[in-house]
């Protein structure tokens, strides 16, 4: 009992329900190793003992919370506090803002220019002095009721941007084939926003892994991505260097042949071989006044986040990339001796740190031309869910991350052995104890030069499943997170941008989740294929026979769609709509062995499910009766998705051009699958430069259905 209470003090969920009615209890081990995870020792009786007094003493003693929040307009959240205690605030600029006294009933009398209930927006410091003597200061954080909504309505792509190689790119897409992308579609097209994949800064080496979802850094994007000749010190190279550059330029031709007249795949790691290599040269090249003092505000701008991310990179071409198995002192950015080897590598860390400012400039490029082309969103990052453990944030914020614990999901009826996805978490105590500083940071940077966001798994603001190091999925606890704090967080910093957010919020998600998500004008993310009525229904089909999916629940028509959503019919994890149609995805998921009933089985099951969509794109007036060809039918759905309500429709970019391989396939790894490696392509299998692609009559003709000309 003692344990279990400890757990729950902590946040730790002893038991959860994979299934309605089915409740698994979490080993006691588990709950063991998680406590240890967040520095409470729970392995014997007395530890546990010892450490629930510990938890009562502090509790007993601490007049505030670490973190407090308030909405706009609403006075914070608050504990009881003795009576007669002041509460004073000091906003963000360092201006006092006022005070309150507390009368003991949780109410309180304004005492000074501004009472609690109307600070503005910000982070501010709350003091609290209480007439014992104690003195308490916490982070209050003042946020919007709701993040921005969209501006209207609009429908845009999501694309990959590795993927999307034009005749110009070095092997793989860059951010001048983004700006390109944008720039058409929005003036072509009346697109209004490009999604894009994580551009998180990778883990390098060779191979580097190709998941654009385990980043070695979510704070800064991935220099990779840069189009070396939009440089401007690219105009000024001379003698050797520009003659080096040519034949890197030469190189890096051949790789993009590879790819698109031989069917390579994309290498990224040769892509950025060659880039790197031209960027030492680049890096040579003198900046001009103008662009020296714009790099120094970038500097400073930055601040530490960016030295310590570019010590990382310059301590990772010495010793490595995993940070853990490093001589002792650098495994601390804190130590001494860290200190010191920074100094010795100062022209390393200026490389990479310039790498940084080249690749937000282009960024910043990117989201202007977006803008420019009539946009009302522009680009739409992506948030991956957590990072690689050996990579550069969890050595620059060791004490935010709960070491010797991975993030995943718990056991399920798609995944009876449950998801590890070797990334460590955030502990919810070190985010409180910061003011959700590391948060805070992270939403800045990547809002830079969004128009929106999108956040995978967003359900873990709320809670994750945590698995300890070495042991199976199935052997893991949910932790719970301070889901109104997060969301503050998420809203304040959205709002700073101007800035709309979509959250990934398909799979299991706790009762709840979603409708305070949409409380605070977070977007859900529907595809087509999953929303379904889960009520009862009839075991047979149209034709009187025995159903293969008796159990699928019931097509929603599209009024009973949510408005607020991001509406697609697929997604990169997906089979491309072309796939399910054939049957392709049947086809290459049997070959791979990753089917979970007879090949037959599950033919027929697909069968019947294209059947009920046929029937139901028929019924809504939006595929003649008996059509079947593949681009009506892909155009069907799309229309299908037109009659939502949601207010962003996405096409997947390879469903515009019939492309039928999915981007990534779960359950398999880099050589059962090329997954994240392959460019977007036609329905014949032959890879589509980015030219080819906006010179599409399919894409076009499938645009024209979602704006048509006025």
């Amino acid at each position: 009992m003692g344990r279990a209470r400890l757990a729950r003090l902590h946040g730790i969920a002893t038991s959860y329900e994979p299934a309605p009615g089915r409740t698994v209890h979490v080993t006691e081990d588990t709950v063991v190793a998680v406590l240890a995870a967040l520095g409470v020792d729970a392995s014997t009786p007395q530890a546990v003992s010892e450490a629930l007094a510990a938890h009562a003493e502090t509790a007993g003693r601490a007049l505030l919370p670490p973190t407090v929040t308030a909405r706009a307009g609403r006075p914070p959240r608050l504990p009881d506090l003795p009576e007669g205690t002041t509460l004073s605030v000091r906003a963000e600029d360092g201006t006092l803002l006022g005070a309150e006294v507390r009368d003991g009933t949780g109410h309180g009398d304004p005492q000074g220019p501004a009472a609690l209930a109307a600070l503005p927006l910000g982070v501010h410091d709350l003091r609290a002095d209480a007439p014992d003597g104690r003195t308490a200061r916490a982070r209050l954080i003042v946020a919007p009721g709701a993040v921005p909504a969209p501006p209207g309505r609009s429908h845009g792509f999501l694309v990959q941007l590795y993927s999307l190689l034009s005749r110009r790119s070095w092997g793989m897409g860059d951010l001048g084939d983004l700006a390109d992308l944008a720039a058409w579609s929005g003036r072509t097209l009346g697109t209004g926003f490009v999604q894009l994949n994580p551009l998180h800064a990778a883990v390098p080496g060779r191979p580097t892994d190709p998941s654009p979802y385990r980043p070695s850094s979510r704070r800064f994007p991935d220099p990779v991505h840069l189009r070396i000749e939009q440089l401007p010190e690219y105009a000024h190279l001379s003698g050797p260097a520009r003659a080096r550059i040519d034949e890197l330029t030469a190189r890096a031709g051949e790789l993009r042949d590879d790819v698109l007249l031989r069917g390579g795949l994309i290498d990224r790691d040769a892509v950025w071989a060659l880039k790197r290599e031209a960027l030492e040269l680049l890096c040579a090249v003198p900046l001009s006044p103008g662009r020296r003092a714009a790099y120094c505000d970038f500097l400073a701008e930055q601040g530490r986040a960016l030295d310590d991310h570019a010590t990382w990179c310059a301590l990772a071409e010495r010793h490595g990339t995993d940070w853990r198995g490093w001589p002792g002192g650098l495994r601390d950015p804190r130590s001494p001796e860290t200190a010191r080897i920074r100094h010795r590598l100062l022209d390393r860390i200026d490389f990479h740190s310039r790498l940084a400012w080249f690749t937000d400039q282009q960024l910043a490029a990117a989201q202007r031309a977006a803008r420019e082309a009539g946009m009302p969103i522009g680009l739409v990052h992506d948030l991956a869910v957590g990072v690689h453990p050996s990579g550069a944030d969890t050595w620059a914020q060791q004490d935010a991350f709960a070491a010797g614990m991975s993030i995943g999901a718990p056991p399920d009826a798609f995944n009876p052995r449950g998801q590890d996805w070797g990334l460590p978490p955030w502990r919810p105590d070190a985010l409180a104890a910061t003011g959700y500083a590391p948060y805070r940071e992270l939403l800045r940077g990547l809002l830079r030069h969004a128009g929106a966001l999108r956040i995978d798994h967003v359900m873990g603001h709320f809670r994750l499943w945590w698995v300890p190091e070495g042991r199976p999925p199935t052997d893991g606890a949910y932790v719970r997170y301070d889901g109104e704090a997060m969301l503050s967080v998420l809203a304040l910093e959205a709002h700073r941008a101007g800035a709309a957010v979509i959250g990934e919020d398909l799979g299991t998600v706790e009762p709840g989740v979603r409708e305070a998500l949409a409380e605070r004008g977070v977007l859900g993310t529907s595809v087509l294929w999953f929303e379904r009525d889960y009520g009862p229904r009839a075991p047979e089909d149209a034709d009187g026979a025995p159903s293969p999916a008796a159990d699928a629940p019931r097509i929603l028509a599209p009024g009973e769609w949510r408005a607020a959503c991001l509406a697609t019919v697929t997604t990169h994890d997906l089979p491309p709509t072309a796939a399910r149609l054939t049957g392709e995805d049947v086809a290459l998921r049997a070959r791979l062995g990753l089917l979970a009933a007879p090949e037959e089985r599950e033919r027929a099951r697909a069968s019947y499910e294209l059947r009920e969509w046929f029937a139901a794109l028929t019924r809504h007036g939006l595929l003649p009766e008996g059509t079947g060809d593949e681009e009506a039918v892909v155009k069907a759905v799309h229309r299908f998705l037109l009659r939502t309500p949601a207010r962003m429709v996405g096409v997947w970019l390879p469903d515009a051009v019939g492309d039928r391989r999915p981007q990534n396939l779960p359950g398999t790894t880099g050589t059962q699958y090329p997954n994240w490696r392959l460019p977007v392509a036609g329905p014949d299998g032959r890879p589509m430069p980015l030219e080819a692609v906006t010179s599409s009559r399919r894409l076009r003709a499938l645009l024209r259905e979602l704006a048509p000309p006025t």
